[in-house]
């Protein structure tokens, strides 16, 4: 029999879980931007040996369910990790270490490959031409891409970060693998001790929802706000 109670008591407090569902997103997003960057400026420039395992890390990544990646890195990251640890002479128990650490390497590692094509799609999309422009100016290629491409890159790229964003927002309810407390995970505790499950579902349901339509909402605020790039873009390109 539905349990309506249970369903608020839960729906309450579930949201004490949110916050780690965010930090887990938050540190994902911010390193698998940085390494995602790299790997899309290595291989537009076609750099030796990176462009390469670029490539081969970005196939494997999106040809690979992030379940199994949960899964390998799991089982292998926590085993190399103490081993090197012991050969070190540590007395460091790696297993005592808190899961969600697993989680941010796992969660950085896939979004690495998932943002590597987004910027690389929104980075092809800047006119060569600006770039020479940077240099004749007198900046260098930090400079010009810092002033220059990005900010345009950024236009086109929004879109695709937003469902990018979203797609790991989802993808952190597997954390849960991981025996870290997130939402999905606090939601299977309560409903075991009464097999409240539907209830539990409904309840996780509902904050994904809300959290991910918050996400939209900012993209969309912040996509408006630096389309002022753009429009500068077609200013110039139309002169």
């Amino acid at each position: 029999m539905f349990d309506f109670s249970f369903l608020v008591k839960t729906f309450l407090l579930l949201w004490k879980a949110v916050p780690t569902t965010l930090i887990i997103t938050l540190v994902s997003l911010a390193v698998g931007s940085l390494f995602g960057f790299i790997i899309a400026l290595s291989r537009i420039h076609k750099v030796k040996v990176l462009s390469q395992l670029g490539a081969v890390y970005v196939s494997f990544i999106r040809g690979t369910p992030i379940v199994l990646q949960i899964l390998v890195i799991y089982s292998i990251v926590p085993s190399l990790l103490n081993v090197i640890f012991k050969n070190a002479g540590s007395s460091i128990n790696i297993f005592d270490m808190n899961p969600i650490v697993y989680a941010f390497i796992v969660f950085s590692l896939n979004m690495a490959g998932i943002l590597s094509e987004v910027f690389r799609s929104a980075l092809l999309t800047i006119n060569k031409g600006q770039l020479e422009a940077g240099f004749t100016s007198g900046l260098t290629n930090a400079q010009t891409y810092r002033r220059i491409i990005i900010p345009q890159a950024l236009v086109a790229a929004v879109p695709n970060l937003c469902n990018a964003t979203v797609g790991l927002i989802k993808n952190t309810s597997l954390a849960f693998m991981m025996t870290v407390k997130d939402v999905t995970a606090v939601a299977k505790i309560e409903a075991s001790y009464g097999y409240n499950y539907l209830e539990s579902y409904l309840d996780i349901l509902v904050i994904y929802v809300i959290i991910c339509s918050l996400v939209q909402f900012g993209f969309k605020k912040w996509e408006k706000k630096i389309s002022v790039f753009k429009k500068g873009d077609e200013n110039v390109k139309s002169n």
